[in-house]
């Protein structure tokens, strides 16, 4: 018998077993959502090149895109707390569809720059997806249920590359958008028709709901930790994906589509999220979180031997760090949000936009530096940059050991 609750129906308290549907919906909604902020990363040339503009207004389309989905988790997401996160999903999925629609049309980079922020801001409807499937979670299996959630979120976030590289060198950049906004609609249609309904937890109004994110802040270490933890990996995480179709078409001569395709070896890496839950039910996720942190610098690291290796040598090394690492951020990723989630259960969405907020403040950090350091210093610069947010990330989570959080 089918576990997803009729449409008007209030739903308060986690369900025993949910519907096989409703997790794959869950899944696919924050894939498809996560996605619009990533389509945009291997099409930068050939965008570029279309709009007659430089390199440097072009990497603020990824930056803006990045900056605007932290802003909207700090000022959108503890709205899931205070309404029902259905009504909220539905509502950001119709914005999303109009911003990557404007997206498509810009004009010009001028128009196509509030366009990427406007993105940024609406894509937060992936942080309403993660606490949705927390709350509906039993206790026992919280961290496998929103493991497999996140499998289908970091997938978004690794195929959106391969996708939009393929759609920008055959059917242009413009079709990306386009393809992506109808997809949010469809997520849009599905969440409305068979997501139930959610009792909010709190009646605070907005600016003492705000208010409330800085005491949630203060009195709860083990969130400062995962929040650092996950914005320095996210950092590395960023000057490498940010840089990456710039580097292989200096370097290697490959085109947008060579680009994408790494992202194929980055999604082997989200196979992580499902084993990291159930490791972190099973572990604990503190141990999950370090030994992530710890495989994601060993994978960063490892590129520095490149310029040593033939050319053919060089390419299979990326796509193997890039497993690595990958596997490495998504496993610290699952386990940090387990941490978060059993800290307060009437919190989850402000405690889900606190860790995201530092996430995507590192992810945005992470594409500015990775640009500065390919200008300044090569790819050598950019390992170096992700090989240091790596070890700072495995040194606040060690630390964070020793003191008991």
């Amino acid at each position: 018998m089918s576990t997803i609750q009729p449409m008007h129906a209030n739903l308060s308290a986690p369900t025993a077993n949910l519907a096989p549907s409703l997790i794959l919906l869950l899944a696919t909604a924050a894939g498809l959502s996560v996605a619009s902020l990533y389509y945009s990363q291997p099409m930068l040339g050939v965008l570029g090149a279309d709009l007659h503009s430089d390199s440097r207004l072009v990497g603020l389309v990824p930056t803006l895109t990045q900056l605007g989905y932290a802003l909207g988790i700090l000022l959108l997401a503890p709205l899931g707390d205070r309404y029902d996160r259905r009504r909220i999903i539905v509502a950001k999925a119709v914005l999303l569809s109009f911003a990557l629609l404007l997206s498509a049309a810009a004009p010009g980079i001028g128009w196509l720059l509030p366009a990427s922020l406007a993105v940024g801001l609406t894509a937060t409807l992936a942080q309403d997806i993660v606490p949705a499937a927390a709350t509906l979670a039993p206790d026992a299996h919280r961290g496998k249920i929103v493991g497999t959630v996140m499998t289908g979120l970091l997938l978004g976030i690794l195929l959106s590359r391969v996708i939009s590289g393929l759609l920008a060198e055959h059917l242009g950049w413009r079709a990306v958008y386009v393809l992506a906004a109808f997809s949010i609609a469809a997520i849009g249609v599905a969440a409305w028709r068979g997501l139930p309904h959610f009792r909010p937890t709190t009646q605070l109004h907005y600016g003492a709901l705000l208010h409330s994110l800085l005491r949630l802040w203060r009195q709860h270490p083990a969130l400062r930790r995962a929040a650092w933890s996950q914005g320095l990996l996210s950092l590395g995480f960023s000057a490498f994906w940010s840089t990456l179709a710039i580097m292989l078409h200096a370097r290697f001569q490959l085109g947008s589509a060579a680009a994408g395709a790494f992202g194929l070896a980055g999604a082997a890496g989200a196979l992580a999220a499902p084993l990291a839950g159930r490791l972190a039910d099973r572990y604990g996720p503190d141990r999950v979180a370090r030994l992530g942190a710890g495989l994601a610098a060993l994978s960063f690291a490892a590129m520095a031997v490149g310029p040593l290796l033939s050319m053919q040598a060089q390419i299979g090394l990326i796509a193997t760090s890039a497993i690595g690492f990958d596997f490495g951020i998504q496993a610290a990723l699952v386990a940090h949000q387990t941490i978060v989630y059993g800290l307060d259960a009437g919190a989850r969405s402000r405690l889900n936009a606190l860790l995201f907020t530092g996430m995507f403040v590192g992810m945005a950090s992470g594409a500015a530096l990775g640009s500065l350091a390919l200008a300044q210093w090569g790819w050598p610069g950019v390992v170096a940059v992700a090989t240091s947010g790596a070890l700072a990330a495995l040194a606040a989570r060690s630390i964070g050991r020793r003191e008991g959080d």
